[in-house]
């Protein structure tokens, strides 16, 4: 991508670096944040901000930190409201580096600056609706209204406590330490009906926590049982952009795996499901699907990707997973191995940009070599790669 007559790599402007980038303004937005609290403001900024602003931007810059991460996992998982969220975030950081008047908030602000236009141009790649389970409901709801009771329950019967509960706030807060079993004793039931509410508060959310904490541990446990059996899930596949996929698994695969290994990302689909475990215990991004149907192709990608490569021992399911990603992206370049020279042309005729017939190349090299040609190995090495140059 050609930006004020830069070339700028997409690695760098992709769907991957609003993530990573969002992430190093939350870990600075909480850095500075807890720096700004325990040391005195130094910048030139110091003398035109108020010392209490200086202070609660401190506090609050953390909290917004962490906020910041809440939104780079969102991110990671390809939602909109996550990208919404990191949109608004982002200035609300640099402005409280800026009100934090600290030499220590420049990075965040200069960072701030610099991953908003990359989340912005970003914003195809994460349109992903918020779409809750049941159980996901139940946790909100439990969660909502096990601090909408205490709150309320604790503010109703506030002259029954010993200690300060003059405020909604301070029974929030109440029910907040209540339900974590912290249990600060700053406030404390006095009689024996305020003693039986703190209990319902205590295990109500207890239970709510318990239930949220099992929602947010089933897409972790789903997700390492995609992994194990070579699936992607659908938070994966959001992320991909300028990528390669490998369609089908041959002979010629392991090769391909090789080569591919370092230099770009690819994806394998294959319907192999015992080949796609292998190939994921071993650190490969694999797709157990057929990589001949429209749909699989389409949840891959296919409209994003840098190259389609196309080798297995089966010509006829090649041409068709060929056909299939011409038709899907007329301008994304696709290779193919014929494993009969005949089919060399017709692979071609389906779509592929460059067919080559692995039989035919090695059966010249022989009959070369044969003849007396001295050149013939030489021309072998440079197709292995084997002087670590390029041919």
């Amino acid at each position: 991508m050609a930006l004020g007559g830069l070339q700028i790599d997409r690695e760098w402007i992709g769907a991957r670096a609003s993530i990573l980038f969002t992430l190093v303004v939350a870990i600075l937005s909480v850095a500075t944040g807890i720096a700004n609290i325990s040391t005195a403001p130094s910048g030139p900024l110091v003398q035109y901000v108020p010392e209490l602003v200086q202070q609660t931007v401190g506090f609050t810059g953390a909290l917004t930190g962490f906020m910041m991460i809440a939104s780079a996992l969102g991110l990671r998982s390809g939602l909109r409201a996550a990208w919404t969220s990191t949109v608004v975030l982002l200035p609300v950081t640099a402005a409280q580096g800026l009100l934090q008047a600290s030499i220590y908030s420049y990075p965040l602000v200069a960072v701030s600056g610099v991953t908003l236009p990359v989340v912005l141009l970003n914003r195809k790649h994460f349109a992903r609706e918020v779409d809750l389970t049941a159980t996901q409901l139940a946790a909100i709801v439990s969660l909502v209204g096990a601090q909408v009771y205490g709150t309320v329950g604790t503010y109703a019967l506030r002259d029954e406590f010993s200690g300060s509960v003059r405020t909604l706030t301070d029974a929030f807060w109440y029910t907040t330490v209540t339900g974590s079993t912290v249990g600060y004793g700053d406030i404390y039931p006095a009689t024996q009906r305020a003693r039986l509410f703190g209990v319902s508060v205590l295990i109500i959310n207890v239970a709510a926590f318990a239930v949220a904490l099992g929602v947010l541990l089933t897409p972790a446990i789903e997700a390492r049982l995609s992994k194990a059996l070579g699936k992607m899930n659908e938070s994966q596949l959001e992320l991909l952009d300028d990528h390669i996929l490998v369609l089908g698994y041959g002979e010629l695969t392991e090769p391909i795996l090789e080569e591919l290994g370092g230099k770009a990302e690819f994806v394998i689909i294959t319907t192999d499901s015992d080949r796609a475990r292998s190939l994921s215990d071993r650190g490969f991004t694999v797709l157990t699907a057929d990589p001949a149907d429209e749909d699989t192709l389409e949840r891959a990608k296919v409209d994003l990707a840098r190259a389609v490569v196309v080798a297995t021992n089966e010509d006829a399911q090649d041409a068709l997973a060929i056909l299939t990603a011409r038709q899907l992206n007329p301008e994304v370049r696709i290779v193919a191995a014929a494993t009969h020279r005949e089919n060399v042309n017709k692979m071609k005729r389906a779509g592929a940009d460059t067919v080559i017939s692995p039989a035919t190349i090695g059966g010249h090299l022989l009959v070369e070599s044969a003849l007396g040609s001295e050149d013939s190995e030489e021309k072998a090495d440079r197709i292995m790669h084997e002087d670590g140059e390029n041919p």
